[in-house]
C-alpha cells in the first residue's frame, strides 16, 4: 500500500499510517496477506480508519481472495463513497476486521479519499445469517455497512456474518 500522494496529484488515496499491526490476526491471514503482497492489483479506493479500536486498512473494489487478503473489498452492487445510498465494505475477521470485536455504537469511522474524508457514526450492530443480503439494502440515506464473518475466533467457516451500520455524519 505505498501510495504516496504528491501536491499536484489528489487523485491517490493517501498510504496507511503504518503497516498492518498482526497481532490479533491469524496465522494463515498473515501469510496469505504477504502472498498477495507482489501481485498487482488496483489502487485503493479509500482508507478506512477506526481510531478507538485501532483499525485501519486500505478498500479495494471486489470481494475476491486476492482482494480481501490485500486489504477490505467494496461489495458489488451496493453505492460508492459520496454517492446517496448504502457503501457496503467486507472484509476478514482475522485479518484487517479482527477489530471490529470491540467496536461500540457511537463509534467513528473515518475514510479517507483522494479528495476528502467522510465520517460515518456507527449506529447499530447485528448478527445475521450467512445468506442475509437484506443488511445491504439501501434506505436512500449515505450509509455505511461493514460485514465480517461471526464468531470472531471460529474454527473453519463461520455460520454467521457480524454488521456495523453507520451513517454519514451531518
Amino acid at each position: 500500500m505505498a501510495n504516496v500522494q504528491s501536491a499536484k496529484d489528489d487523485s491517490v488515496v493517501p498510504p496507511l499510517s503504518s503497516p498492518p499491526d498482526f497481532a490479533l490476526w491469524s496465522e494463515q491471514r498473515v501469510q496469505q496477506y504477504e502472498e498477495t503482497l507482489g501481485l498487482g492489483s488496483a489502487p485503493p479506493l479509500a482508507v478506512i480508519r477506526i481510531h478507538r479500536i485501532h483499525v485501519e486498512a486500505p478498500v479495494i473494489e471486489g470481494t475476491d481472495d486476492i482482494t480481501l487478503n490485500r486489504g477490505i473489498g467494496h461489495i458489488a452492487g451496493t453505492a460508492h463513497f459520496g454517492e446517496s445510498g448504502n457503501v457496503g465494505i467486507a472484509g476478514h475477521r482475522d485479518g484487517f476486521f479482527r477489530g471490529l470485536k470491540d467496536i461500540r455504537v457511537g463509534d467513528r469511522i473515518d475514510v479517507e479519499q483522494p479528495d476528502r474524508v467522510q465520517t460515518y457514526i456507527v449506529d447499530q450492530l447485528e448478527i445475521v445469517s450467512s445468506g442475509d443480503v437484506g443488511v445491504l439494502r439501501s434506505a436512500g440515506n449515505p450509509t455505511l455497512t461493514l460485514v465480517t464473518c461471526y464468531p470472531f475466533y471460529y474454527i473453519g467457516r463461520a455460520p454467521k456474518r457480524f454488521i456495523v451500520h453507520a451513517a454519514l455524519e451531518r
